[in-house]
C-alpha cells in the first residue's frame, strides 16, 4: 500500500479568500520556512555566539541566554543545518514543522503590533536585527525586526490561526492584508 502525503499549511484556510495584491500593510506568510533551534552547551555560549553571529543564509533570532531560533529560506535547509551541526559546543534541533512565521510590514506595522505585543517597539529602543521572546496576541513567540517597517513572528504552528486572526484583527484600520510569500 502506497501513501502519499500532501503538505498543507496550517493557514490555509485562513488566507483563503484574501485579495492578491498586497495594501502598503501587509502580513507575508512564509510556506516552507527553515526554522533551527540551537541551544549552547554549558560554558560554550559566548564561542557559540560568536559563530552564529558569522553566520551567512540564516537569520539568526536570540531567545535567551544560550538559546537563539535560526530562520532561512527553505532551499538552505540541509545546508543550514550541516553548517550549524559543525559549531562545537551546539545542540540543533529543526522546529520548522512546529513554528509558522509571519512577516509584517508597512507604515503602520507597528502601531498594528503595539496592540498585539507588550513591548516597545520603537527603533531607538528595539533596533532593526534585534529579537526577543515574547508574548505576541496571548501567545508565545519570536519578535524579530527586520526592517525600518518590517517584523518577523515566530509562533507555535498550533496557535498561528489565533495569532493571525488576531493580527488582521488589530490591522482592520489599517487595510491589513495577507498572503503566502512567494518563496
Amino acid at each position: 500500500m502506497t501513501l502519499h502525503f500532501l503538505h498543507r499549511h496550517v493557514l490555509e484556510d485562513h488566507l483563503a479568500g484574501f485579495e492578491t495584491r498586497p495594501n502598503p500593510n501587509h502580513v507575508n506568510v512564509a510556506r516552507r520556512p527553515v526554522i533551527l533551534s540551537v541551544l549552547a552547551h554549558s560554558g560554550h555560549e559566548a564561542a557559540v555566539a560568536e559563530r552564529l553571529a558569522e553566520l551567512a543564509g540564516g537569520s539568526v533570532r536570540f531567545c535567551g541566554p544560550g538559546e537563539w531560533l535560526v530562520a532561512g529560506p527553505a532551499l538552505l535547509g540541509e545546508e543550514l543545518a550541516d553548517r550549524l551541526g559543525e559549531i562545537p559546543g551546539a545542540s540543533v534541533c529543526d522546529q520548522s514543522d512546529g513554528k509558522v512565521l509571519m512577516a509584517i510590514g508597512g507604515p503602520s506595522a507597528r502601531k498594528i503590533l503595539a496592540k498585539c505585543v507588550a513591548a516597545d517597539l520603537h527603533g531607538d529602543v528595539f533596533a532593526e536585527g534585534q529579537s526577543a521572546n515574547m508574548l505576541c496576541c496571548h501567545v508565545a513567540s519570536n519578535l524579530a525586526r527586520t526592517g525600518a517597517d518590517l517584523f518577523e513572528i515566530i509562533v507555535p504552528r498550533s496557535f498561528a490561526g489565533s495569532v493571525f486572526e488576531e493580527l488582521m484583527e488589530m490591522g482592520r484600520e489599517y487595510a491589513l492584508t495577507a498572503s503566502f510569500s512567494e518563496d
